[in-house]
């Protein structure tokens, strides 16, 4: 088959075969054909199937061990880990948490038998970036204050979370203060009388900023997923933007929603 130029498609792949080996592998361990826990195909077989060498696969099997897909040693059969890509359901953990409960985004991780908790990074005020300051009605040069934090799962960090909020709102409270919010900041937010009442998420993958690649510890440049969320209380004023940042590879996101009219 050939484009419009003539030229073969086939001319398009120039990915090195260990990278299109562990590409092909990767998407067999998302989508389920190779479940947790299951053994890889033997070398010998993925000799044959990708027409490669003992060192090639075995620099492919490399890939997917620094990615955290799969787990092995000298020796013994490669199997897919058992905490392989992670569903999140983000409406499950935008409302403030109950009176005394931990933030909810711990308490919906922990339902999946991982044990979940956060570290906070960075509180201050700072110019944000150009689309925060566009929702927040910021003037050039105006701030807001920022807290960032990353997110870990048994140990692993999972997600990068830069939360900035009104200086009109955040200003005198907890939310600038270096420490821990009780319930998160949905929690106090309601309390200031800013209850979260809609909020929208913008999705995209990426090629992940140096921040990005060392707080997440990532094995190389896959891309992250991207999200770009607005909280918004009454009025449809905005109280909340964060961008959360998650490995690719790692998590996907579940949204459930209606047909428009």
């Amino acid at each position: 088959m050939t484009d419009v130029t003539g030229d073969s498609t086939d001319s398009f792949d120039i990915r090195p075969l260990h990278e299109r080996i562990a590409a092909d592998l990767r998407d067999e361990i998302m989508n389920g054909d190779l479940a947790p826990g299951a053994k890889l195909p033997s070398t010998a077989r993925l000799k044959e199937r990708f027409a490669a060498s003992n060192a090639t696969v075995q620099k492919a099997l490399g890939l997917l061990k620094e990615e955290r897909l799969v787990v092995g040693r000298a020796g013994a059969a490669v199997t897919v880990r058992e905490h392989r890509q992670r569903t999140m359901r983000p409406a499950a953990y935008m409302a403030p948490a109950d009176d005394g409960d931990r933030y909810r985004w711990l308490t919906e991780a922990e339902k999946l038998g991982t044990r979940a908790r956060s570290k906070l990074l960075r509180v201050a005020e700072v110019v944000p970036p150009a689309e925060v300051s566009a929702v927040l009605g910021l003037p050039e040069g105006g701030t807001a204050l920022l807290r960032q934090q990353v997110l870990l799962i048994d140990d692993e960090p999972v997600e990068l979370v830069s939360s900035y909020y009104p200086p009109a709102i955040a200003r005198g409270t907890a939310i600038a203060k270096r420490q821990k919010i009780k319930g998160g900041t949905p929690v106090l937010l309601a309390g200031l009388g800013y209850p979260p009442r809609r909020s929208v998420d913008r999705v995209s993958a990426r090629v992940p900023t140096q921040e990005q690649f060392s707080a997440l510890r990532l094995p190389g440049d896959l891309p992250v997923l991207r999200t770009l969320r607005v909280v918004r209380s009454d009025g449809d004023l905005p109280i909340e933007v964060t961008v959360m940042v998650k490995a690719g590879h790692l998590y996907e996101l579940q949204y459930e929603f209606m047909a428009e009219e």
